[in-house]
């Protein structure tokens, strides 16, 4: 299917109540209520402060896909593309019924709902669900490991977002999208299962790079078996983590909303067409690695205190009432030769202070600061 299409189905499908980084139960039900007869919607299980778990069954293909997304609660873009998915799958008009007749998807769209409404990484009991694939200590853990045993899918799609700080490689390119195919032993060998999973992101990768060129990355593989993808690629599924990332300008994962929905269309269609056996899966080693070469602003070339440096910001991600807002906090003052910024200010040897004229320090927080005796906002409108 040609990139092109794709996007015109993401347009016209695109769910037009899920917006921005805040995505909870309460944003979700009502739509579950509205899939209609050709979807299974059940109540998986609860999450440690008795929110539902929602696990959804569509298509009667052979191939068994299961995905999550929201394993982490402030990871919401994947969920995002899931119910554009959702919408383009159950229009009979939307050329996707090849995924439906050859495949059966089960998708639980929030994994960790007392994650999300408090929009943190971990559940309410302050545990990575994605560290407790051994362990299953938490309940959200325990429905998602039930899920895996009586779906008995053929494929995993691991479904999380990233953070503004990585680079595809070493070069001044955001990782805007990511992958991995997990390891799934100690020595990180390169099985059948995983080259099955390194040739479907392969062709993501590939549909990809017509729109985002050399922004797609790729994960190290080191092995834990106590991350959720690992412990399924040990168990012989072929298992794909999925990262949104950072496109510039796009704090609220609006435009990587898009290019998730491009790779769910992409991989699926893969799928449903192919006998995939791994064959093809040399491509997935040309993407480059993630690394951690962003700021999301630096200011260069400016003096603070007596010494012309360079000062790192990094926003930090506030749950507000029920907004997400972005505040800048200073990570490095020193010169930032390597880094790039996401927004970059040359200073020219001017002096940066506090928003109260206050000299600026490791940890400072707020978005102006007062460069050359003018207040600038750090926040691009």
């Amino acid at each position: 299917m040609e990139v092109d299409y794709i996007k015109n189905l993401f347009y016209k499908h695109k769910e037009s109540s899920l917006q921005h980084r805040y995505i909870t139960n309460n944003h979700i039900e009502p739509l579950l209520e509205k899939l209609g007869q050709k979807v299974v919607l059940e109540t998986i299980g609860k999450s440690v402060l008795g929110k539902s778990i929602y696990g959804l069954k569509l298509g009667y293909g052979k191939k068994r896909v299961l995905m999550w997304s929201q394993m982490h609660g402030n990871e919401s873009t994947t969920t995002k593309s899931l119910f554009d998915l959702l919408n383009a799958l159950l229009n009979d008009l939307s050329g996707l019924n090849d995924i439906l007749e050859n495949c059966t998807l089960y998708i639980i769209p929030i994994l960790n709902p007392d994650g999300a409404a408090a929009y943190t990484r971990v559940n309410a009991n302050e545990v990575d669900l994605n560290r407790d694939a051994q362990n299953l200590t938490q309940p959200e853990s325990k429905v998602l490991r039930s899920v895996f045993n009586s779906f008995k899918p053929h494929y995993c799609y691991n479904l999380h977002g990233q953070r503004t700080i990585f680079s595809a490689g070493n070069k001044n390119k955001s990782a805007i999208v990511s992958f991995l195919s997990p390891a799934q032993d100690e020595a990180c060998d390169v099985t059948t299962n995983r080259k099955v999973a390194m040739e479907i992101i392969a062709v993501m990768d590939k549909a990809l790079q017509e729109v985002i060129p050399n922004h797609v990355g790729v994960y190290d593989d080191a092995f834990n078996i106590n991350c959720v993808g690992d412990t399924f690629q040990s168990e012989n599924v072929p298992t794909i983590l999925f990262e949104a990332g950072h496109f510039p300008g796009d704090y609220g994962r609006e435009k990587t909303r898009e290019l998730i929905y491009l790779s769910y269309i992409t991989s699926l269609g893969y799928i449903a067409k192919n006998e995939v056996v791994g064959n093809f899966y040399e491509p997935y080693f040309n993407i480059p690695e993630n690394e951690k070469w962003f700021f999301d602003v630096i200011i260069r070339n400016t003096l603070v205190g007596e010494e012309v440096v360079d000062v790192g910001f990094q926003f930090q991600e506030r749950l507000v009432g029920k907004k997400i807002e972005f505040i800048p906090k200073v990570l490095k003052i020193e010169k930032l030769e390597n880094y790039f910024g996401h927004r970059e200010i040359n200073a020219e040897g001017n002096k940066l202070l506090g928003v109260d004229n206050e000299a600026i320090e490791i940890d400072y927080e707020n978005v102006c600061v007062i460069l050359n005796n003018e207040k600038i906002s750090l926040i691009s409108k």
